[in-house]
């Protein structure tokens, strides 16, 4: 039987426990594992590095909800990314990224993957026409986010994936923004979603964490060894509260767009903003794709002010309701400085982002007070 996100996202996994009938799945605090006899193992565990229950229920959980065969949860996003990245390539190989990408994404590719011999180069994913142009045939992989982090960037996952695979290459998908309530990047034709599990997937600001889920049951179980041979893997009380983040996460993420959208259009109309980046805009340049292969069009927004780089700096420290501080997708509402904090390790770079931007992670606040709070952050 096909069933809906949220029963997906509340059952797929957690069959309640065959001893107790506990419908939530327990957490098994637990290194080791007795064997009835050498290698007699009882269904499959030995070691939790390489497999731990509560861990197993997280990944068939996020499996199902990305519509994809095989689930990896991972200690943080950044290793999900470094696991699949070496799994992947080999030194000499050549990845596309998108030229805004997350400054922890540039980071890991700019710092550590070009000195391991891996080159890269950062095209607006927007642009099909640019990124055909730029693979290589030592391209191993197109690597996407959409919605971009921080402008809010789109790109067609569509028509990547045919330019990946026509080049023989694979289409990574950062889906954090959109979370897979809001978009499902592998029934576009991408073979690997990845998420930082610690944003909207977790959504409550309380645990750190990663994931991978693959197309392809070849690739999942390539990628399950490079999980446990490089060994960061989620532990068994963040895996616990991923999944117990995860089944609220359709009715969060209605939340999340209803206030993104009433928190745009204060933003439109107020004579200190110059301009507001959201894909639900018409005028946003991405908003027919995102039309086509999104639900809704999430909760991040971001905004540029009158003033440069000091004003936008004294929005941030105005604000009240809106916490100043990195990370995104909890159920309270965070206001940062990109140039400043998330993405201060792209300064320099030609992924540089504006210095006058500020980004919003609105949360599932009563609309009218986050509204007041950005008024007056204004002034």
């Amino acid at each position: 039987m096909n069933h809906g996100f949220e029963t997906l996202a509340i059952h797929a996994g957690q069959e309640p426990d065959p001893y107790t009938g506990a419908v939530v799945p327990p957490i098994y605090a637990v290194s080791t594992y007795k064997q009835d006899g050498v290698g007699g193992l009882r269904a499959g565990y030995e070691y939790s590095r390489s497999a731990n229950p509560t861990r197993t229920a997280l990944e068939e959980a996020l499996a199902a909800v990305e519509g994809g065969v095989r689930g990896l949860a991972f200690a943080s996003g950044l290793a999900a990314e470094d696991t699949l990245l070496r799994a992947v390539c080999k030194p000499g190989d050549h990845v596309v990224i998108p030229n805004d990408a997350y400054g922890g994404t540039y980071r890991l590719f700019a710092r550590v993957l070009e000195e391991w011999g891996v080159t890269f180069d950062p095209v607006p994913l927007g642009d099909v026409d640019a990124v055909r142009a730029a693979m290589r045939p030592q391209t191993r992989a197109i690597w996407v986010e959409t919605p971009t982090n921080p402008l809010l960037n789109v790109a067609d996952v569509a028509a990547l994936a045919d330019v990946a695979h026509d080049a023989g290459a694979l289409l990574v998908v950062d889906n954090t923004f959109a979370s897979p309530y809001l978009q499902q990047p592998l029934g576009l034709g991408a073979d690997v979603v990845v998420h930082s599990t610690t944003k909207y997937v977790g959504g409550h600001s309380d645990v750190v964490g990663g994931a991978l889920v693959t197309r392809s049951a070849d690739l999942g179980e390539r990628l399950a060894y490079h999980q446990n041979a490089m060994g960061a893997v989620a532990g068994p009380f963040d895996a616990w509260l991923t999944l117990r983040g995860l089944k609220t996460l359709g009715i969060r993420m209605d939340r999340h767009c209803d206030n993104a959208e009433r928190v745009a259009d204060l933003l439109l109309s107020h004579p200190k903003v110059v301009q507001v980046l959201y894909p639900g805009l018409p005028e946003h340049p991405g908003h027919e794709v995102a039309a086509k292969q999104m639900r809704r069009f999430g909760g991040m927004v971001s905004f540029r002010v009158e003033g440069g780089e000091e004003a936008a700096v004294a929005v941030c420290d105005r604000a009240r309701l809106f916490t100043l501080g990195e990370s995104l997708g909890g159920v309270e509402s965070l206001i940062e400085h990109p140039g400043r904090m998330t993405h201060a390790s792209a300064a320099g770079s030609p992924l540089e982002v504006p210095a006058d931007l500020v980004r919003l992670s609105v949360g599932i606040e009563s609309i009218d007070d986050l509204l007041a709070d950005l008024s007056q952050a204004l002034g």
